[in-house]
C-alpha cells in the first residue's frame, strides 16, 4: 500500500502522525511511505531521517494526496485540501465531524473512507488512540491555566499552590476521563485544591482511591456545577461524549458569576465544548475574554509539545495503520472490532451513530454499507 503523510495546515500545528521509526516499520513491511518534505521540522525530525527510513519526500501536499491508498495524518483536513481527497482513498486522521459539518459533507460528496482517531474504540470502551493526546492536553491545561492566573499575564495574580498561610488556587475539572484526570493529576501536584465532577460514580470513586492531595468530588448535575464553577479560580473543560456534539453544561450565566480573572480551558472544544461561552481558538491568538473570564479554546492544545506529542501519537497509531496497510480496509475491518466506530464515513454514507446524530444524518451500519458498496 502507499501511505502517505502530509504536512499538518492547521495554525502552529508542529505534529507529524508518523516518526521515522514508524515509516521504518512500514517501508520494512514492504509499503511506500511518501512523506511532505519539512513536515516533521515542527516536531524535531528532519527530512534525512525520513530519507533514512526509506521514505520517498516529495515536494506538495498535492502529490501525497494525490498517490496515496491512505493519508495518515494529525488533524482534519483544512478547506485548501479538501479537493485533493478522492473516493475510496482512506483518510486516518483526528476529525471531530460532530463539530465539522462541512468537513463531513466533503468526505461523503468524495466518498472517502474516514477512520477518526479519535473514535477508535477497544472493548472495554476506552479509545487507545486518543488516549494519548487527551493525556497531554490534560496536563497541559494546567500548565496554561497557572501561566494565565499571573499577573504577567493579565490574570489576578494568584499561585495554584497558594503559600504557607494562604490558601491554594480552586481547581474544577468537568469529567473524570482521560484528560480530566490527567489534569487533576498535575493540579493536585502543584498544590491546588482540585474539584472534580461526572456522571459515573464509580469513575469519581476510584480517582479518590488513587489520586492524593486535596481533592474533592462531585456528581456531575446542574447544582454541583452552579456551586463549583462559581468558586473557581480555574475551570478545565474535559467533557467526553466520542463522536458526538459535547453537551452544554455550564452556561454563560454560570460562567458570569466566576471572580474576574479565572480562567476556563476548554479542551474538550474540538467537540462543541460543554461551556456555552466558549469558541475555538488558535495557537496564534490563544484566548478571549468573556464574562471577565479569561477563555483558552486552542483546538490543537498537543501541538504546542510536538516532539512529545508526535512520539506519543505515533507510537498509539502505528499497529492500526500497519494492519490496514497489511490487510486493506475490509479485512482488516472485518477481522478487528476496535475498527467499527473509527469509521466515520463510508461510500458517501456516515457509519457512526454519534457522528450522525449530531449532524443530523441517516445513519448507516458499517456492515450494511460495506454490503451495499460491494453489490454495486
Amino acid at each position: 500500500m502507499i501511505i502517505g503523510v502530509p504536512k499538518e495546515t492547521k495554525d502552529q500545528e508542529n505534529r507529524i502522525a508518523l516518526t521515522p521509526d514508524a515509516c521504518w516499520t512500514l517501508t520494512q513491511a514492504g509499503h511506500k511511505v511518501l512523506v511532505e518534505r519539512s513536515a516533521g521540522a515542527g516536531s524535531s525530525f528532519g527530512d534525512e531521517q525520513y530519507a533514512d527510513a526509506g521514505v520517498a519526500l516529495v515536494e506538495g501536499p498535492a502529490e501525497v494526496y494525490g498517490r496515496a491508498d491512505m493519508v495518515v495524518k494529525v488533524k482534519e483536513p483544512l478547506p485548501p485540501e479538501y479537493s485533493l481527497l478522492r473516493a475510496g482513498q482512506l483518510l486516518f486522521c483526528y476529525l471531530h465531524l460532530a463539530a465539522e459539518p462541512v468537513l463531513a459533507d466533503t468526505l461523503l460528496t468524495r466518498q472517502v473512507t474516514a477512520i477518526a482517531f479519535e473514535t477508535v474504540q477497544i472493548n472495554d470502551g476506552s479509545l487507545p488512540l486518543l488516549a494519548p493526546m487527551s493525556e497531554i492536553a490534560g496536563r497541559l491545561s494546567v500548565q496554561v491555566a497557572a501561566r494565565l492566573l499571573e499577573r504577567t499575564s493579565g490574570g489576578p495574580g494568584k499561585l495554584l499552590g497558594g503559600a504557607i498561610g494562604v490558601s491554594p488556587s480552586e481547581v474544577a475539572v468537568l469529567g473524570a476521563g482521560s484528560v480530566g484526570t490527567a489534569a487533576a493529576q498535575v493540579a493536585l501536584g502543584m498544590g491546588a485544591h482540585v474539584t472534580v465532577l461526572d456522571i459515573k460514580m464509580e469513575r469519581l470513586r476510584y480517582l479518590k482511591e488513587v489520586l492524593h492531595g486535596n481533592l474533592t468530588v462531585l456528581a456531575s448535575n446542574t447544582a454541583n456545577i452552579a456551586a463549583t464553577v462559581r468558586n473557581a479560580d480555574v475551570l478545565i473543560d474535559a467533557v467526553l461524549v466520542p463522536g458526538g456534539r459535547t453537551p452544554r453544561l455550564v452556561t454563560r450565566q454560570m460562567v458570569s458569576t466566576m471572580a474576574p480573572g479565572s480562567v476556563i480551558v476548554a479542551v474538550d472544544i474540538d467537540q462543541g465544548g460543554a461551556v456555552e461561552t466558549c469558541r475555538p481558538t488558535s495557537h496564534s491568538q490563544p484566548t478571549f475574554v468573556a464574562e471577565g473570564v479569561t477563555h483558552y479554546c486552542v483546538t490543537n492544545m498537543p501541538g504546542a509539545v510536538s516532539h512529545t506529542a508526535t512520539q506519543a501519537l505515533s507510537i498509539a497509531i502505528l499497529p492500526y495503520v500497519l494492519r490496514l496497510a497489511n490487510l486493506g480496509f475490509a479485512r482488516a475491518v472485518g477481522g478487528d472490532a476496535r475498527f467499527a466506530p473509527g469509521v466515520n464515513t463510508y461510500a458517501g454514507v456516515v457509519t457512526h451513530p454519534k457522528v450522525a446524530e449530531a449532524l443530523g444524518k441517516t445513519y448507516v451500519p458499517l456492515d450494511e454499507a460495506m454490503r451495499v458498496s460491494r453489490s454495486a
